[in-house]
């Protein structure tokens, strides 16, 4: 991973891997449109927002703490240098 809104898209491919579910189906336990995730998850967009990530964890009932704990974020490069 190079950016951290790449690392944030695997992150929550992974979540969605690991409870076998579909993105529909997350932005549906979420609140929040597919397009909205699916937004997230193209990699041509740039910016991904935390109250967005929030809603995520919310819909996955897990805290930020536990979304961002995990090694995709431990090995990001800094951003500036």
């Amino acid at each position: 991973m190079s950016t951290v809104k790449e690392a944030v898209a695997e992150r929550v491919r992974q979540l969605c891997q690991k409870r076998q579910i579909k993105p529909n189906a997350l932005a549906n336990m979420a609140g929040i449109t597919p397009s909205s995730l699916y937004s997230l998850l193209d990699p041509k967009r740039s910016n991904v927002s935390i109250i967005l990530i929030k809603e995520l964890c919310d819909g996955l009932d897990i805290t930020l703490g536990e979304f961002f704990s995990c090694e995709i974020f431990d090995n990001l490069e800094q951003e500036i240098k």
